[in-house]
């Protein structure tokens, strides 16, 4: 094929190529056969060749051409705040309270045989004033200008973050004072409080120890599980003298861990939560990391003894008998603004828990 016929068959065959979505507009010909029997190589052959480049080679575009930021933020997991939820939560005082007082009666008195002059038998009062104290604590928002713009470029609202930054960080520690209160004040939490009785422990399971799991496998029956839980609201039931029966309002409060426990099947296929529920139709389950072992993966544990769960009267003869407490929930203060940044001091306040009733609590460490 001459250079003639390398034309005319490309013309001939330009439009079914075309035809076909196969377009080559520079294209003017087939390669003649002197061509390919030349000497040349194609490199010498072709008019666009460069055989060398006078700057760096390049495949690409500059990376953040194509690199996007998603504008969905994607939020670290924290451990939930549970004990607003056990306890209840209310509001007691203001931030200027620094005690409470809690005024506690109880009824005292005899009686003696009937006589028309007889003038024994006496009622009375007991008056008891405990009191609790509050405490207060703080953090600090403080932003810049450039770094607030630096953010902006990120689609950052950092102000914004900065602020829910504050108000978790100072719920969370609200929510340790409701477990374990505040070290050197009258401010008690209702996992370690030194008024409730000792926990008790576990009865002795038929694979050995007292747990309920051993690195993480089972190592109790359903009927073990359900028998501790059944041991603590015997004892609660004895602990108030009666004034409890097994319908009455409680909650069951244990770790995330140990409530997996509630799922083991009897022989009959019967949940241990079905179990209770059958039992004690007005227990509430509940469940918060703190009541877990304490450990490296879990630092606000209770104890390294083991995991811990109490059981709680809601009410005793129409009287809560606890609740967490709080002065002030979240105090914004001004903000400071300084030659370029600004500052604001963000506090709160915890009385604890109020346990009103300490005879309503019962507990049991190493299950």
């Amino acid at each position: 094929m001459n250079l003639q016929e390398a034309r005319s068959k490309w013309r001939a065959h330009k439009a079914g190529l075309e035809d076909r979505g196969v377009y080559l507009p520079h294209v003017q010909m087939y390669m003649p056969d002197e061509w390919k029997r030349g000497n040349r190589s194609l490199r010498e052959i072709a008019i666009d060749a460069q055989p060398t480049l006078s700057t760096d080679p390049s495949s690409a575009i500059p990376a953040m051409l194509t690199t996007v930021i998603d504008p969905d933020v994607i939020r670290i997991v924290f451990t939930p705040l549970q004990f607003a939820k056990i306890l209840t939560e209310r509001k007691v005082g203001d931030w200027l309270e620094e005690t409470r007082i809690f005024p506690v009666v109880e009824e005292t008195g005899e009686v003696s045989s009937y006589g028309d002059f007889n003038n024994n038998g006496r009622a009375g009062v007991n008056l008891n004033f405990p009191n609790f104290q509050s405490y207060l604590f703080q953090t600090f928002l403080r932003y810049g200008e450039r770094e607030l713009e630096r953010a902006g470029l990120a689609k950052i609202n950092y102000v914004s973050e900065l602020g829910m930054s504050a108000a978790d960080l100072l719920n969370r520690f609200q929510n340790l004072t409701y477990a374990f209160g505040v070290a050197g004040l009258q401010n008690y939490g209702v996992i370690n409080n030194p008024f409730l009785s000792a926990y008790i422990t576990p009865a002795v399971k038929a694979a050995g120890g007292t747990t309920w799991f051993v690195n993480g496998s089972p190592n109790a029956t359903a009927n073990e599980v359900y028998n501790d839980v059944l041991a603590l609201v015997e004892r609660l039931i004895n602990q108030t003298n009666g004034t409890l029966e097994m319908d009455s309002k409680m909650t069951l409060a244990l770790s995330p861990a140990s409530a997996v426990a509630l799922k083991f099947a009897n022989t009959f296929g019967v949940y241990v939560a079905d179990l209770l529920k059958q039992g004690f139709p007005n227990m509430r389950i509940m469940t918060a990391p703190q009541y877990g072992i304490q450990s490296t993966t879990n630092p606000q544990g209770y104890s390294t003894a083991g995991n811990a769960m109490q059981l709680f009267a809601d009410e005793i003869q129409g009287q809560r008998t606890v609740y967490a407490a709080f002065n002030e929930k979240l105090r914004a203060h001004k903000i400071i603004l300084e030659p370029s940044a600004w500052m604001q001091k963000m506090t709160s306040g915890s009385w604890g828990t109020v346990l009103r009733m300490p005879l309503g609590f019962v507990g049991m460490l190493g299950v």
